[in-house]
């Protein structure tokens, strides 16, 4: 079995990342120190072929594969963590679910501005009571006339204080069958942004609300019974998270390297202490084991989606991988790792959040012993048994 890439994608690989070095990797640490989004290098990535990857050539994508945008991402990471992000955010978030279910008029209206880079899409899953089960939301569309009132709140939505359009998770009826999806424009009259927060690893969000807001019908996304579809979509989404957290614990690892080999105490550079070999050992190996498994997700995919079981392995390992590298590559670092001039910490803290973020690594976990017994397993309580009179 060949575990080496084609010798187009070998070229692919080499082209973004000479364009990476090029243009992305001398801002990096600035990116990550600013508050704001790179939204800066989204034009940059759009020239490049970056941005809708995946997405099919007549809808104004490349027509490229999942694996192609997996390249991408890690090669644009080593050079820029940050700007990661938005080859993130044009081929796997939830531009990827858009592009395999919305209609021909909906392709026309908003790809354009998002696969030039002009314009961003969020996600609206989580709610204040629905994060991890999010089949018990809230956010319920009304039918009004030949469209629908939606009314409800999101949380922790990615890209929610930049974004442009929003791919809005409502429920139309009840029970599972009832979920579906619209599109809701930011400006749209009854939907407001709370205030702007922050996660540890500087990210900002903020809160939205829906308080009647009308969604004609030509701006369902996926109407009742859709949200089947829509989870087989952010399989994409958890590959992509899988991808940058690698990357970023393989950026880790690459820094603190070269750190300890040219970094000396006692006499004697660092990489000569037995303790830091170990470390850095270990750290080799688990990347080695992780990018087979993200491979080996990324080629699964059928008719465009991966392999769920695959995936939830990939991002699960990934995740772990990821932050316990990067991890690893602060202390190798000590202060110098720690400190807010490196891009090291900058690691840490956003490879601990996509352990949260796409779906948990307890999530996974679920999701990975559902795969192995061949069985769905609910996490819902059971009802309780009275016992006998």
């Amino acid at each position: 079995m060949d575990f080496a890439l084609t010798s187009e994608q070998t070229m692919f690989r080499d082209s973004v990342a000479g364009f990476s070095q090029r243009e992305l990797a001398s801002g990096a640490v600035q990116r990550a120190q600013s508050e704001k989004a790179a939204l800066d290098v989204a034009a940059k990535l759009s020239e490049q072929g970056l941005l809708g990857i995946t997405i099919p050539e007549e809808d104004g994508g490349i027509g490229g594969t999942l694996m192609d945008a997996v390249i991408a991402i890690e090669q644009v990471a080593l050079a820029c963590p940050k700007s990661a992000d938005l080859v993130q955010a044009g081929n796997f978030g939830p531009i990827r679910t858009f592009s395999e279910y919305a209609s021909p008029a909906q392709k026309e209206k908003y790809l354009p501005g998002l696969l030039d880079g002009s314009q961003i899409i969020s996600l609206g899953m989580s709610e204040p009571q629905a994060g991890s089960a999010v089949t018990e939301l809230k956010t319920r569309a009304t039918p009004d006339g030949d469209g629908f009132r939606v009314s409800g709140t999101k949380v922790f939505s990615t890209h929610s204080s930049v974004a442009d359009v929003f791919l809005v998770y409502v429920r139309f009826g009840p029970g599972l069958n009832g979920i579906g999806s619209v599109l809701i424009e930011k400006g749209a009259e009854g939907f407001t942004l709370g205030k702007e927060a922050r996660f540890m690893n500087g990210e900002a969000w903020r809160q939205l609300f829906f308080d009647d807001v009308y969604v004609p019908v030509e701006n369902v996304l996926l109407p009742e019974g859709g949200f089947k579809k829509q989870i087989s979509g952010f399989n994409v989404e958890r590959l992509g998270n899988a991808a940058r957290s690698l990357a970023l614990g393989r950026h880790a690892f690459n820094v603190a390297k070269d750190h300890v080999q040219t970094r000396r105490q006692f006499g004697r550079f660092l990489m000569e202490f037995q303790g830091l070999q170990w470390q850095f050992a270990e750290s080799a190996m688990e990347l080695e084991a992780a990018q087979m498994m993200l491979y080996r997700a990324a080629l699964s995919d059928v008719d465009g989606l991966p392999d769920p079981h695959l995936t939830a392995m990939a991002k699960c390992l990934c995740n772990r991988t990821g932050h316990a590298v990067a991890d690893r590559a602060m202390q190798a670092m000590g202060a110098l790792g720690f400190s807010e001039d490196s891009i090291v910490q900058y690691c840490v803290r956003r490879t601990r959040g996509w352990m949260i973020a796409g779906g948990s690594v307890e999530m996974m976990l679920n999701r990975i012993a559902e795969g192995v017994f061949e069985t769905r397993f609910s996490q819902k309580p059971q009802p309780a048994v009275r016992a006998a009179e």
